[in-house]
């Protein structure tokens, strides 16, 4: 399943960078894409858990970027 979100206080593109690498290492996580000029996140996962994995994406922006939110 293939999803966008917008993002809301993601502050530089370095942050981007990072959640964008912790997000790809997530299980279940075919792909995913985040854009600091647009301020959206792009994810490509698996179906069945998709909200599980959301879950877990979630958490990895908040260690990375903590005032950053992903707008659901």
């Amino acid at each position: 399943m293939k999803k966008k979100f917008k993002l809301q206080d993601l502050d530089c593109a370095n942050c981007a960078a990072k959640m964008e690498e912790a997000i790809k290492k997530l299980d279940g996580v075919n792909d995913a894409t985040v854009s600091f000029m647009t301020q959206k996140l792009s994810i490509d996962a698996d179906d069945a858990r998709f909200d599980a994995i959301m879950d877990e994406v979630v958490k990895v922006c908040a260690k990375v970027e903590p005032d950053c939110k992903i707008l659901m």
